[in-house]
Parts: structure tokens; sequence; C-alpha cells
């Protein structure tokens, strides 16, 4: 677990949110990503190397927060090195570049009660499938309201080695998370037990689903 920097991605626009700063908003009381933080920190099996904060405003508060769940020195906060909003890949690209351990696992802002077990799943999946990218696939409504099991590719485990695979694929104007995975060796990983929390990576991309997620 070591060998593992985590990065939460805090830096986009919250356009749905009517262009707040998503991570800050408060979720049972704490700031979105006092959550994501604080989960990180509690990972089973843990601690991992430190923590990573991708947020492209307000980069001093997210450093206190950081510092309050890893500690002085264990927390970086850094902008997109590319610098037209292109979504995580972005924030990605920054973390690897910046990442001082083996491995990076990402986690969104705005999904407040991913599993304590997430890192240490997902690097066993790694190893096992000797990947260079292990993704969550997660139990999600269908269009139908069937629960079906979807990639939720913003929560992944990577080698740091793939920087510059994903410098190379973001030049060429290229932002779909899944078509970069595609070109490495992926393994999913289902999180779909009768032991695991089905709304575990539910999102919150508006002030209602916020309201509607603190709820679960």
């Amino acid at each position: 677990m070591r060998d593992i920097t985590a990065l939460v991605l805090a830096g986009g626009r919250g356009a749905r949110m009517g262009g707040v700063d998503k991570g800050l908003q408060p979720f049972r009381g704490q700031p979105l990503v006092q959550h994501a933080l604080t989960r990180l920190a509690g990972q089973t099996g843990g601690p991992l190397f430190g923590v990573l904060v991708n947020a492209n405003r307000n980069p001093e508060l997210y450093l206190a927060q950081a510092e309050v769940c890893f500690g002085a020195g264990k927390a970086v906060v850094f902008a997109d090195r590319v610098q037209d909003f292109s979504g995580p890949l972005a924030g990605f690209e920054a973390g690897l570049a910046l990442c001082r351990s083996p491995l990076l696992l990402t986690v969104p802002c705005d999904s407040p009660l991913f599993p304590l077990d997430l890192a240490a799943r997902l690097l066993g999946a790694l190893l096992a499938a000797d990947a260079d990218v292990a993704v969550v696939d997660a139990p999600e409504a269908a269009p139908d309201g069937r629960m079906e099991l979807r990639s939720q590719p913003v929560f992944c485990l990577m080698k740091v080695c793939l920087h510059d695979s994903l410098a190379g694929f973001l030049a060429s104007g290229r932002r779909k998370i899944d078509a970069w995975t595609a070109q490495h060796r992926v393994v999913r990983v289902p999180f779909d037990t009768a032991l695991d929390n089905p709304h575990a990576f539910a999102n919150a991309n508006t002030l209602d689903e916020l309201r509607s997620l603190e709820k679960t």
C-alpha cells in the first residue's frame, strides 16, 4: 500500500452546480473533498504513500484539508497543466508527473462514499492480472431501471510509468479515459458483492443530486 499515492480530482468547473467549486460543497456537515480524503487516509492495509489533490481553484483550502488527513508534507495540491479544462485526464496527467510512488490511485471529489477497501482490491487485481491499469466496475441503473455493472473510469489504479503515453494521448486532442486505458493492459474490478454498498460510487453532479445522496 505504500507504493500507492492517491489523487483526488477536484479540478472541474462545477458547471452543473452553477460554477461552484464542487469539492468544497457541504455533504453531511463537511466539504465533499474532506470525505474523499478521510476515506483515502483510512484505506484497509494503509497507510498510502501520500495524497495529491488536483484543484484549479482555492488551492490553500484543499491543502489545509489534505494535511489534516495525511499530515504536513504528505499532501500536494496542483492545477491542470493542460489549461483548457480537459476533464479528468488532465488531472491524471499532472498527477502522474508529480507522483513519487510506483502507483497512482484516482478518485473524484464528488463520490464521498467509495469503499475503504478500494485501494486493496484494485491493487490485488492489478498484481494478479499483471495489468497496467485496474478500473472499477460498479452497479448503475440502466434506462429501464435495471442495475447493471458499468465502468467507473475515474476510479482506477495505474502505473506511474504510463505518464508519457497519457501526455501523448492528450496532445493528440483526445479526452476519453476509456479510450486511453484501452491502449494498455486493463483489468476490470467488480464491486458488486452482497457486502458492497450499492451507492459506493454514486456521484453528485448537481446540488439536487448532492442533497439526494446525503439521504442514502
